[in-house]
């Protein structure tokens, strides 16, 4: 299953050139550009799953940074401080990375 399967690739290229220069990634405008925040809570998971690079059912920090390039492959990575903060944004206990629910919750709210 790709990206691509569930979210159309106009409206990913979209989402990503929005927050081309560093500190501008905001989540919420994110998932709204690319549509994923119309989703299903399965296609949400399914995206979850493909986001979880390791399929440890979580996405660390590590994983977090490459978030855009998983949507684009070139695009930017996200600086420390968007990455801090997109984990403090869905990371509901507090163990420093984001599960499948917690994903799901922040992406569909």
């Amino acid at each position: 299953m790709s990206l691509t399967s569930i979210l159309s690739a106009d409206a990913i290229e979209n989402a990503v050139k929005d927050c081309q220069a560093p500190d501008s990634f905001s989540y919420k405008k994110f998932f709204q550009l690319c549509g994923l925040s119309s989703k299903t809570p399965q296609e949400v998971k399914d995206v979850f799953q493909i986001l979880d690079e390791d399929n440890s059912g979580f996405i660390e920090e590590s994983e977090l940074k490459y978030f855009l390039q998983r949507f684009v492959p070139g695009a930017r990575t996200l600086t420390e401080a968007e990455t801090k903060s997109f984990i403090s944004a869905a990371d509901d206990d507090s163990d420093g990375r984001i599960g499948a629910e917690e994903f799901q919750t922040m992406v569909l709210s």
